[in-house]
């Protein structure tokens, strides 16, 4: 089997469990143990908020530790156990602890996965195949959703735990059996594979005090906080003015994955042909538009078109961000600190993003919030016009330098 093929495999199995239960958390955990909304959102918080100090950390170890096949079968033991842990869980305590161990192997997963695939495919590939990536990873997601959604009837809702279990174990086996020797570690990092000496690793700060890279996190953090809530917002606005609005949210949802699955494909096909920083804007111009319908249409049957467009959004932004860290951070031997870092300060924004669409709807009303929450995105558009993200080169410069090319100095 090529290594390739293990890749789709990987990202495919491992869709799902990424999160642990994710969605499934909260109807376990009121259905089995009595739990409310507000302690579960809380439990949640303290998660999200936890795991983001893990980011860069986790990062670091990936760029440090030659072992990511090692990393990412960690990472899937990681999730299963936290999941499993969660089956006898009643106490705040317990599930709280549970859920932490979880959400680390989520956390491991991202910069695991990015290095495995920039060790085989190399530098030149990654954006074609980060598409691909992606696009199993969201039919993973639609796979295990449907399986979840057919068996609740037959099994209750523990079929979520078996699902995620099943998937976790298949990515471990999809990881263990990925050929060994077709990773190399210089590869991964942009060094010459030829060199007997190893390169010495760029500074922390030269890597992350890189202006790019900042500006490129303070437009995704901007991103993340108007998109992160504006599903949940939606879904609450559907309890005041539809009917069924629980199904309604899980239809928008199926939507925004399978829109992804072609989207990704499309992206990492077009991020050499077309340029990373295009990409971006059009995923930064996407978000205002959904706001702005999800604002003003109340039918719920069009407002599918809306969630239509969180998928070209979060395809696409799923597909560019770990090519542009990996651009900004070529050959520094600190590209998967620099991914989960960049990662840890956009999940401050997302983490933000439901209360920040709160408070806007209790000073604004449903329209205003909505709005409110495409602000962000305009303001990160702005950004990534002004300031070019990655250092690849525009169209017409590349055109002016195939007519007239310059010679460099030795």
């Amino acid at each position: 089997m090529a290594p390739t093929t293990n890749l789709a495999l990987i990202n495919l199995f491992i869709g799902d469990i990424q999160g642990g239960l994710g969605p499934f958390l909260g109807t376990w955990l009121a259905e089995s143990a009595s739990w409310s909304p507000a302690r579960v959102g809380f439990v949640v918080t303290l998660v999200g908020f936890g795991t983001l100090f893990l980011s860069g950390p986790f990062g670091a170890l990936v760029d440090r530790f030659p072992r990511p096949r090692l990393l990412i079968a960690l990472a899937c033991g990681a999730i299963l156990a936290g999941t499993l842990l969660l089956l006898p869980a009643r106490s705040f305590p317990a599930v709280l602890c549970a859920q932490l161990l979880a959400a680390a192997g989520g956390t491991l997963l991202l910069p695991a996965v990015a290095s495995l695939t920039l060790g085989i495919v190399g530098k030149d590939r990654f954006p074609a195949q980060q598409g691909r990536n992606q696009a199993f990873n969201h039919i993973g997601i639609l796979v295990a959703a449907g399986g979840i959604s057919l068996g609740t009837g037959y099994f209750g809702p523990a079929i979520a735990f078996w699902v995620l279990g099943g998937m976790a174990v298949a990515a471990i086996g999809a990881t263990l059996t990925t050929p060994a020797g077709a990773w190399n570690r210089r590869r991964a990092v942009g060094w010459k594979e030829d060199d007997a000496d190893e390169p010495e690793r760029s500074g922390l700060r030269q890597v992350l005090g890189n202006r790019r890279v900042l500006v490129l996190t303070v437009a995704l953090t901007l991103f993340n906080l108007g998109n992160g809530g504006m599903l949940s917002l939606l879904g609450q606005k559907l309890v005041a003015t539809a009917a069924d609005a629980t199904t309604w949210t899980a239809r928008y949802v199926m939507v925004a994955q399978l829109v992804m699955v072609p989207v990704a494909l499309f992206a990492g096909s077009l991020a050499d042909r077309r340029g990373r920083r295009q990409l971006l804007m059009v995923a930064f111009a996407v978000l205002p538009v959904r706001a702005l319908m999800s604002g003003l249409i109340d039918d719920p049957v069009w407002l599918i078109a809306a969630e239509v467009l969180d998928g070209v959004a979060s395809g696409i932004v799923g597909v560019a961000v770990p090519v542009v860290v990996a651009d900004l951070t070529w050959g520094s031997g600190r590209t998967q600190t620099a991914l989960g870092s960049v990662n840890a300060v956009q999940g401050v924004g997302g983490a933000l993003s439901s209360w920040y669409g709160g408070l806007s709807y209790g000073l604004f009303g449903w329209t205003g919030a909505f709005l409110a929450l495409g602000v962000p995105a305009l303001v990160a558009l702005a950004l990534v016009i002004w300031l070019d993200a990655t250092p690849e080169a525009g169209r017409r410069r590349r055109r002016r330098e195939r007519r007239s090319p310059v010679v460099q100095e030795a």
